[in-house]
């Protein structure tokens, strides 16, 4: 029997299973498929197999680690979200693809990674709560520094010298680009119909995080709030594929979805509902009182204040001298009760 496919990829955070671009695009494929993955959610990506996430790692051993790779090798796995779709269909997945890449994705990189506000109140913040000392130090700084590369070989070069009329020029690109989406989409579920292919993967790996994440710089997160269908779309891919994942309360999640314009989620699995009752019956538990104790002397309980108040040690002089002179201890508390 061979061994099953392991998926590695980063853990969930903001109400979705995964705060990663690539690893969000591959999970959300692999459920559109139902695909037999064995899924860990790590934040250290020096456990996976490949240094990176994600990575797949085949029932044959061999290491997959770039996200379209992937997909392809769960389509040769006969897990094809595509199967039913036309040659025209097939063209326009394609050049939606590009489109995602070139216009989309760029801006995507600046606003988590580039813009200073992004990356240090919520990008670099999750990433160093997340992973393990002492990788939180200095590993999201080269995350960033790897992203920055990634979007100088996206922009290409016909990048503009200056950085405003970059920044200005990659904004309005994304901004044509989701208004397009929201036009191709329309009032359909997905983007081919009323079942997901995947250009819808990727498109809600790319949407997500933009939709839940609390950007205090969110230009781009502003116009997409404004187009209700597409944060419909996300809504519904969230609670009906993922309805109980993510690394938030689904509920908030839900809320947050149906402030834009969405729908409202599931509650949260019955579980999550014993953890107060567990906390009250123990709370209960100590707040009974102390099963009171006699001492051998018969002087009254130790858990009694006369007790605790009592301090041998202050006797005065002469009272002590008494005592041993007597051959007696020093009397105890007086007791109290029967």
């Amino acid at each position: 029997m061979a061994a099953p496919m392991e998926l590695f990829c980063w853990s969930g955070g903001w109400g979705l299973p995964s705060v990663d671009l690539d690893s969000l695009a591959v999970l959300t494929y692999a459920r559109f498929t139902g695909a037999p993955l064995k899924v860990y959610k790590i934040t250290n990506p020096w456990r996976s197999p490949s240094g990176t996430l994600p990575a797949l790692r085949t029932s044959h051993g061999e290491v997959i680690s770039v996200p379209h790779k992937i997909i392809t090798h769960l389509r040769k796995e006969k897990y094809n979200a595509d199967y039913d779709l036309s040659a025209r269909q097939g063209a326009d997945t394609l050049a939606f693809m590009s489109l995602l890449e070139e216009k989309l994705l760029p801006v995507l990189i600046h606003t988590f990674w580039v813009d200073t506000k992004n990356y240090v109140e919520v990008t670099r913040k999750w990433y160093a709560e997340a992973m393990p000392f002492p990788l939180n130090f200095f590993l999201p700084g080269r995350m960033q520094r790897q992203f920055m590369e990634r979007l100088q070989l996206l922009c290409g070069e016909h990048r503009p010298e200056n950085e405003e009329e970059l920044e200005k020029e990659l904004y309005q690109e994304a901004r044509e680009c989701l208004t397009l989406l929201s036009q191709r989409l329309g009032s359909q579920k997905f983007f081919f119909g009323d079942a997901p292919a995947s250009l819808d993967a990727f498109v809600f790996g790319y949407l997500a995080p933009l939709l839940q994440a609390r950007l205090p710089s969110g230009r781009l997160q502003a116009h997409l709030r404004g187009l209700h269908n597409l944060c419909a779309y996300c809504a519904h891919i969230l609670s009906l594929y993922f309805p109980w994942d993510g690394g938030e309360r689904r509920a908030a999640a839900g809320r947050a979805l149906a402030g834009a314009g969405g729908t409202r989620e599931p509650t949260p699995p019955p579980t999550s509902c014993l953890a107060p009752q567990r906390r009250c019956r123990l709370h209960a538990r100590r707040q009974r009182a102390p099963r009171p104790r006699r001492s051998r002397t018969g002087a009254g309980t130790r858990c009694c204040p006369c007790w605790r108040g009592w301090r041998p040690w202050r006797a005065t002089p002469c009272s002590a001298a008494s005592s041993l002179s007597s051959g007696r201890h020093p009397p105890g508390p007086p007791a109290r009760g029967p």
